[in-house]
């Protein structure tokens, strides 16, 4: 039988530093400056590092990084606010040139997405070159492609020679090009995953390829199991999804001191209630449960949730629930973080 895999011709565009990237543009004094992008911009205040650019990651420094150990790795960095608004701006203009290359594109976030060349009679690293020249002549940044029979291969590769990078992968290099890789390096393998296959001798992906479906099922059940089993051997048979619909919509905050005050808490959820609410009526949904996330000073975090009788966008209505969940909370002590999520999401 015919491997499907053979046939297909997966590109994963990866944008780099893409937020960095997109500051280091709008302001070329920027450029070639460690930057960091992050919350508020004050990496004396809480938030977290969202992009660094390269010359930041020299000093370590790394996405989901507190601002201020990034701030004590490398003081004289420039540290930026998060823009999202710009970034996504760019962004649909990218995914824009992408669409005009293939129809069948899946978009993975704000700054990747995959392509589907199988059915174009040209070459794919062609293609590929005319996507990235694109991409450069009509936005001013780089983006790092790996080519691949399938997704799981394609996303490899694109992190394989970035900045500006271009990959191909193909079957035949699974043990020379992606068997020394660490395990880290496949989809789906977390740091507790990755911890757990350390305590069993295993680092690189070939590694992991060497042990049985049969034993890899044993350790992490039959669905985890088999997917480290065909992903060791570079196997995914996974389509593009061209389209989804979201199952739920949250907001969240943290706080810039711990706070204890029920006032400020609760000022701060009816914002979030009232951003929740305009995000469902701008993308046209509905929701039913809504969850509110308490997270206290000492990291320890709950959820209270309540399923309404009927699904609504209606701000009034899901802060009602709101305040429901919130009485349901002992608050006895200070508040680091708070959320509202609105789940059970259908089209109005």
């Amino acid at each position: 039988m015919e491997n499907p895999d053979s046939m297909r011709r997966i590109l994963h565009i990866d944008m780099d530093a893409f937020f960095a990237a997109v500051e280091q543009r709008r302001n070329p004094e920027l450029t070639g400056k460690p930057l960091v992008i992050g919350g508020s911009g004050d990496p004396t205040k809480r938030g977290v590092v969202s992009t660094a650019s390269y010359e930041a990651r020299k000093f370590g420094i790394h996405s989901a990084m507190p601002l201020k150990t990034a701030h004590k790795l490398c003081p004289h960095a420039v540290f930026l606010p998060v823009d999202y608004e710009e970034y996504a701006r760019v962004s649909r203009r990218i995914k824009g040139i992408l669409r005009e290359f293939s129809p069948i594109m899946e978009d993975v976030g704000i700054d990747e997405a995959f392509l589907d060349l199988s059915q174009r009679d040209r070459p794919a690293e062609e293609i590929a070159r005319e996507i990235k020249t694109k991409i450069k002549q009509e936005t001013g940044l780089t983006c790092s492609i790996g080519i691949a029979p399938n997704k799981l291969l394609a996303k490899i590769a694109s992190d394989m020679q970035k900045p500006d990078g271009l990959t191909i992968i193909t079957e035949g290099d699974r043990e020379d090009r992606i068997w020394p890789l660490a395990v880290r390096k496949l989809w789906g393998v977390g740091p507790k995953t990755e911890a757990y296959l350390k305590e069993m001798g295993i680092g690189t992906i070939g590694e992991l390829a060497s042990l049985s479906r049969e034993r890899l099922i044993e350790e992490f059940g039959e669905s985890h199991g088999r997917y480290l089993y065909e992903a060791s051997r570079g196997i995914d048979e996974s389509p593009l999804v061209t389209h989804w619909e979201p199952k739920s919509t949250s907001r969240e905050t943290t706080f810039e001191r711990d706070v204890g005050n029920w006032q400020i808490i609760a000022k701060a959820l009816a914002g979030l209630t009232r951003d929740v609410a305009n995000d469902m009526k701008q993308s046209g949904y509905k929701g039913r449960t809504v969850t509110v996330k308490v997270r206290f000073s000492d990291f320890e975090t709950h959820t209270r949730a309540k399923t309404l009788e009927a699904s609504t966008n209606a701000v009034n209505e899901i802060r009602t629930a709101v305040f429901d969940c919130l009485k349901r909370f002992e608050m006895k002590k200070k508040v680091r973080l708070i959320g509202v999520k609105m789940g059970g999401l259908e089209k109005v």
